[in-house]
C-alpha cells in the first residue's frame, strides 16, 4: 500500500480511467488538486478564461470522440456557479463530463464561509449524480463511481465537490489494485426486435430516426448498415445530424420547426410507420404531437426507460443501448433477408429522393449587405467533406442547419437542448484540443460571438487553431423574429456607432479589433463575392499562425428564417428554388 495525499489518490483515478486532459482554473480551495496534476503529471491542463468557458471546453472534448471524458475544474463558490450553465448542456445533451469543484474545509462548511456554498444541491438537477466528499477515504471511490456513473446507461454530466482538508488528508491508496466498475447498458432481446421488424414490415411507408444516442454509443455504421439492408431511409434529428452521410441515397432529410429541409418535413409527413433509435422526440423536431404522430405508428428505442412514453406512447417501445439494439436488429434482418422476407423498399426511397431534389431554398443571392443565406452556399463550396461544424443556437445555427452538408459523425457538434449563448468559442476549443487534426469550423451570430468571446485567448495561448464564422447582423436575430408575433421590434439591437470603427457604418461591437487584441487573426467581409475568399485565405491562416481566425461577415440587418409552429406549416420568407443555379450547393441539385 502507498500512503498519499486524498488528491493525489484521485488524479491517479482519472489517470487510470482514461483522462488526459482537463480545462479550468486554479483558486485557493482547489489548489490542492493543482499542487497533485503538477506532482503526479500526465494530465494536460488548459487555463480557460471564464470557469463556464472550461466547462462548454470540456463539452466539446467529450463530444469529439467515442470514449471521452471531459473535465472541467473550478474553486469553491462561482466557480462552481458558473459551470452551472456547462452542467445542464451536458445533461441536456446526455453528455458524460466531470466537473471538479473544491469547497471549504468540513468544519466551516456550515458557518457561511468565504466562497462556501452548497454546490452539490444546486447542480443536482442538471447532474446524473452530484457529491461532497466528506471522507478523504472514499475520494478515490468518489471518482470510480463518478466515472461509472456518466458511463452507464444513459450518460450524463457529473460534480465531485472537494472540502480542502479532505484533499490535503492523507490515505492509504493503491493504484495497482483499482480496477474501474463494469458498466451497466440494457440491451434489446431477440424478441423484442423481431416485433417491431413485423410492425415496421406492415409499412408502405417506414423511416428511421436517427437520434444523438447512436453518435453516443458509437453505432452510426450499425445504423447505415442496417438502413441498407433494409432499404429504409433514414431521417437524422439535429443531435443524429453526421450519422449518416448527407449524400446518401438513403438519407431524406431532417425533420423539425426550424432546424429541417423542406423534403425531410414533406418525407415524414408521408410516412405510416417510424422507428426511432436513440432520439427524445424533442418539441423543435415534433411541433405538437398531434400533427406528427397522426396517421403512423411508432416504435422507440432508448437507453432510458424514463424517455419511453414522455413525449408521447409509442405502439412499441424497447430500453437499449442503441448499438445493441443495432446490433441485433441487423443480425434478425439478415435472417429475414436470407427467407425473402424483408420487402422490397425501392419505390418509398425513389419518392423520398425526388422530394430531396426537389424541395430547396434559395441561397444564391447577389444583395448587399450579404443574404445570410449565401454565406452557407459559400462555405459548402470551400470547406469540404471532412469539416467539422461547431454552433450552439440562433439564426446562425438555424440557417447552417437547414443549409450545410455534414458528412460524419462527431462532425456536427451542437448542444440541442440547452442552447447557451457563448458555448461556440470554448467548445470548438475543445473540440481542437481533443483532434488537433480535425478542420473545424464554428459558426455564430455576432451576440453569441460576444457572450465568451475572451476565450479566444485561449485559443491564441494553447495554439488551438480554427476558424470561426461570425454572421453579423448586429441584431439578437432569432428574438426579434420571435417578437413579429407580438408586432414589436423591442430591446434587441444591437447596433451603435462605433466612435473607433466609423467603417463598420452602425454595426457597434469592432470584433476584428477584440479578436486580434485576444491573439487571434480576424477578416472581415462585405460583399458576396468576398466570402469565398476569405474563408481560403482563413484556411491558410490558421496553418501558418496556429491560433483561431474569424471570418466576420457583414449581413443585411434583418433576415427571417425558415420557421414555423407545426411540420406542416413551416413559413418560408425568403424565395424558393426553382432552377438549380438558385441553390448551386443543394446535397441534391434541381437540374
Amino acid at each position: 500500500m502507498s500512503k498519499m495525499r486524498a488528491i493525489e489518490a484521485a488524479v491517479l483515478v482519472m489517470r487510470r480511467e482514461g483522462v488526459d486532459t482537463a480545462f479550468g482554473i486554479p483558486g485557493a480551495a482547489i489548489n490542492p488538486l493543482y499542487s497533485a496534476l503538477q506532482k503526479v503529471g500526465g494530465i494536460d491542463h488548459v487555463l480557460a478564461r471564464h470557469v463556464e468557458g472550461a466547462s462548454h471546453m470540456a463539452e466539446g472534448y467529450t463530444r469529439t470522440k467515442a470514449g471521452n471524458i471531459g473535465v472541467c475544474i473550478g474553486t469553491s463558490g462561482p466557480a462552481g456557479t458558473d459551470m452551472v450553465t456547462g452542467l445542464y448542456s451536458a445533461s441536456a445533451d446526455s453528455i458524460p463530463i466531470l466537473c471538479i469543484t473544491g469547497q471549504a474545509p468540513r468544519a466551516r462548511m456550515h458557518k457561511e464561509d468565504f466562497q462556501a456554498v452548497d454546490i452539490t444541491s444546486i447542480v443536482k438537477p442538471v447532474t446524473k449524480w452530484a457529491t461532497t466528499v466528506l471522507e478523504p477515504g472514499q475520494v478515490p471511490y468518489a471518482f470510480q463511481k463518478a466515472f461509472y456513473e456518466m458511463r452507464s446507461g444513459r450518460p450524463g454530466p457529473v460534480l465531485i465537490d472537494l472540502p480542502f482538508d479532505v484533499q490535503m488528508a492523507e490515505i492509504e491508496f493503491d493504484i495497482d489494485a483499482y480496477q474501474p466498475l463494469p458498466l451497466a447498458k440494457p440491451t434489446a432481446t431477440r424478441v423484442q426486435v423481431e416485433k417491431a421488424l413485423a410492425l415496421l414490415d406492415q409499412a408502405e411507408r417506414p423511416l428511421l430516426v436517427a437520434g444523438g444516442g447512436i453518435i453516443n454509443a458509437d453505432a452510426s455504421d450499425l445504423l447505415v448498415e442496417f438502413a441498407e439492408l433494409t432499404g429504409i431511409p433514414v431521417i437524422p434529428t439535429l443531435m443524429g445530424w453526421g450519422t449518416i452521410p448527407d449524400d446518401h441515397p438513403l438519407m431524406v432529410g431532417m425533420v423539425g420547426l426550424q432546424t429541417s429541409h423542406r423534403y425531410g418535413n414533406a418525407t415524414m409527413l408521408k410516412s405510416d410507420v417510424v422507428l426511432g433509435i436513440g432520439n427524445r422526440w424533442a418539441n423543435r423536431h415534433t411541433g405538437s404531437v398531434d400533427v406528427y404522430t397522426e396517421g403512423r405508428k411508432f416504435i422507440h428505442v432508448d437507453i432510458e426507460g424514463t424517455q419511453i412514453g414522455r413525449v408521447f406512447t409509442p405502439d412499441l417501445g424497447i430500453v437499449s443501448d442503441a448499438a445493441a439494439a443495432l446490433t441485433v436488429f441487423i443480425e434478425v434482418a439478415r435472417e429475414w433477408q436470407a427467407a425473402g422476407k424483408l420487402k422490397n423498399r425501392s419505390a418509398w426511397l425513389q419518392d423520398c429522393q425526388q422530394r430531396k431534389s426537389s424541395l430547396h431554398r434559395k441561397t444564391h443571392f447577389d444583395n448587399v449587405p450579404v443574404k445570410p443565406q449565401r454565406v452557407y452556399e459559400e462555405m459548402n463550396q470551400v470547406f469540404g467533406k471532412d469539416t467539422c461544424y461547431v454552433s450552439t443556437i440562433g439564426l446562425s445555427q438555424i440557417a447552417g442547419a437547414q443549409f450545410l452538408h455534414v458528412y460524419k459523425p462527431r462532425h456536427w457538434i451542437n448542444c440541442g437542448q440547452a442552447g447557451p449563448l457563448g458555448w461556440t468559442i470554448p467548445a470548438a476549443l475543445g473540440v481542437v484540443k481533443a483532434d488537433p487534426s480535425r478542420k473545424v469550423v464554428a459558426l455564430s451570430g455576432d451576440y453569441d460571438f460576444q457572450f465568451m468571446i475572451e476565450e479566444l485567448a485561449v485559443g491564441a495561448q494553447f495554439k488551438l487553431p480554427y476558424i470561426h464564422v461570425v454572421v453579423n447582423n448586429s441584431y439578437l436575430g432569432l428574438i426579434r423574429q420571435a417578437q413579429r408575433g407580438f408586432e414589436m421590434d423591442y430591446c434587441v439591437q444591437l447596433s451603435f456607432d462605433n466612435l473607433n470603427a466609423p467603417e463598420l457604418n452602425g454595426y457597434g461591437v469592432d470584433h476584428i479589433a477584440v479578436a486580434e487584441g485576444l491573439g487571434c487573426k480576424a477578416l472581415r467581409v462585405f460583399e458576396p463575392s468576398e466570402i469565398a475568399p476569405a474563408l481560403r485565405k482563413a484556411e491558410q491562416m490558421i496553418e501558418e499562425f496556429k491560433v483561431p481566425v474569424i471570418v466576420e461577415i457583414i449581413l443585411e440587418r434583418v433576415t427571417n428564417i425558415s420557421m414555423g409552429t407545426e411540420i406542416n406549416a413551416v413559413n418560408e420568407f425568403e424565395d424558393l428554388a426553382l432552377v438549380g443555379n438558385d441553390a448551386p450547393t443543394a446535397i441534391s441539385l434541381l437540374d
